[in-house]
């Protein structure tokens, strides 16, 4: 819930967003949707970590 006290989400930029994803997948941690783009710039992927936090895996494109 957005107003528990806690660590929530965190976020990350990576070199190569497909292999981070490969990565933390063959780890046992899933994609919460799919990978997306946003104004040509950034290819984000959202994923379930531990205890539940949301982990953004971002990499720069333009």
């Amino acid at each position: 819930m957005a107003n528990e006290l806690g660590l929530r989400n965190v976020s990350f930029e990576v070199g190569d967003l497909e292999a981070a994803v490969d990565a933390v997948a063959a780890d046992g941690y899933g994609l919460v949707g799919g990978i997306g783009e946003y104004e040509n710039s950034v290819r984000m992927a959202y994923v379930r970590g531990p205890e539940g936090i949301i982990v953004s895996l971002f990499e720069q494109i333009g």
